[in-house]
């Protein structure tokens, strides 16, 4: 509102509130002030259209420009050439190196008992002790058992004795029966007479066959009873230490079951080891293996295989095989805990490859193998699993360039750079 319109407003008030003036103002018209305020209102207006329509405007152009630059960093995408590391594939070792647990054994072992009965006279050795083969051990006493051998000696004489008294009576039915065939033909004596006289010489004959029989098994009852008398000497059957004894001065033994040293052979340790099946065949006798025993870090006992079994266990498709370790030194003891590493001819070939390079998805085991700087897709069976590397058997060859880390969007057929060979160590 301007002031030549605010005055007279005010005169015109100012004439009401004295009522003894005579003169009457009247107000100017206020028409064209009000028209001056529709016209800044529509401009007002226009100016924030015009607004609207420019900030639309560089948001369609901003989103245009985003457009074009998102199509083409997808074309770039589309169209580059990725950079990769591979790494060769190299052959398997020709040998498999198989590290199992195993125990130790001696090579002979035998549980001495006693064979007669009576009792321990003297006893020679104690646990520990080193024996050669024959070496006596202990003495069994039992004064029955010389009593037993007296009496059937005494019984072999008797039966000898009458051996010749039935042999005595043999020749003189064969005498008599041969002078009185003679007159039985010239009728000087009746045939019952040569009857008697010749079944009296069978008789005689078969005696003799008998008192001979006699006198064998008596000989033989000597024998078993000599032989319980030379039990009395208990002997070590082989070389070796004596590591249980049972038995002590005095004590009581029963022939067949009284148990009374334990007699081993060290010199040689025998190591059973028992082989799963991936890794059984190819073993035979001649494989080179090594024992190693945690508290003797520091040296390793080589030996090879001797024998195999000719059949896996049921249970474990585990084959048993047996080491012999030579142990000249006695440091090996039977009954230890130890690892045997056996080296094994391959029988099929393998290849070694960087675990970075074996890919699991929906479909399976893979690796992207690089061929003219295309990479193909190969599926893979592992075998065994060495943390960095892996064995397979198939999907790939010696020579081929497995991608490293491979991208998860790479496709089979894809173009790739070879950025860099990663050396892997030889066989």
């Amino acid at each position: 509102m301007t002031e030549t319109s605010v005055r007279p407003e005010r005169e015109a008030v100012k004439g009401r509130d004295n009522p003894g003036t005579d003169r009457v103002v009247e107000l100017p018209n206020t028409t064209p002030p009000k028209r001056r305020r529709r016209y800044g209102g529509a401009l007002l207006g226009a100016s924030a259209l015009l607004l609207l329509v420019g900030a639309l405007g560089i948001g369609g152009w901003r989103h245009y420009q985003a457009e074009l630059a998102v199509a083409a960093t997808t074309h770039q995408i589309q169209t580059a050439v990725p950079d990769v590391q591979v790494a060769a594939v190299r052959a398997g070792d020709d040998k498999i190196t198989v590290t199992l647990p195993a125990t130790t054994t001696a090579f002979e072992a035998a549980n001495i008992f006693a064979r007669t009965s009576g009792y321990i006279e003297k006893r020679y050795v104690d646990i520990g002790d080193r024996v050669k083969a024959g070496a006596l051990l202990a003495d069994i006493t039992a004064p029955e058992l010389d009593h037993q051998i007296t009496q059937a000696q005494a019984t072999l004489a008797q039966n000898q004795a009458t051996l010749q008294q039935t042999q005595a009576s043999r020749d003189l039915a064969q005498v008599t029966n041969s002078r009185d065939s003679n007159l039985v033909k010239q009728g000087w004596l009746t045939l019952q007479q040569g009857d008697n006289d010749r079944l009296t010489l069978q008789a005689q004959q078969a005696a003799v066959g008998v008192a001979q029989s006699n006198i064998a098994a008596q000989e033989a009852q000597i024998r078993v009873l000599g032989q319980e008398k030379a039990y009395q000497r208990v002997v070590a059957p082989f070389d070796g230490v004596i590591t249980q004894r049972n038995i002590d001065n005095g004590s009581l033994v029963t022939s067949g079951s009284t148990f009374m040293f334990t007699l081993m052979h060290p010199d040689v340790i025998r190591t059973q080891v028992f082989i799963p099946q991936d890794e059984a065949f190819g073993v035979g006798p001649g494989v080179d293996a090594v024992v190693r025993v945690p508290e003797i870090p520091d040296r390793s006992f080589p030996g090879k295989v001797t024998r195999i079994a000719s059949a896996l266990q049921p249970g474990s498709r585990t084959l048993l095989t047996e080491i012999d370790v030579p142990n000249p030194d006695g440091a090996l003891s039977p009954g230890i805990y130890c690892t045997v590493e056996l080296y094994i001819p391959r029988k099929t070939p393998s290849m070694i490859i960087p675990a970075d390079a074996v890919v699991f998805d929906q479909n399976g085991l893979h690796v992207a193998v690089v061929e003219n700087g295309t990479a193909h897709l190969q599926k893979i069976t592992i075998a065994r699993d060495f943390g960095k590397e892996v064995e397979v058997h198939d999907g790939v060859k010696p020579g081929d360039q497995v991608i490293l880390n491979p991208m998860v969007d790479l496709a089979d057929g894809a173009k790739v750079t070879v950025r860099s060979v990663r050396k892997e160590r030889t066989s």
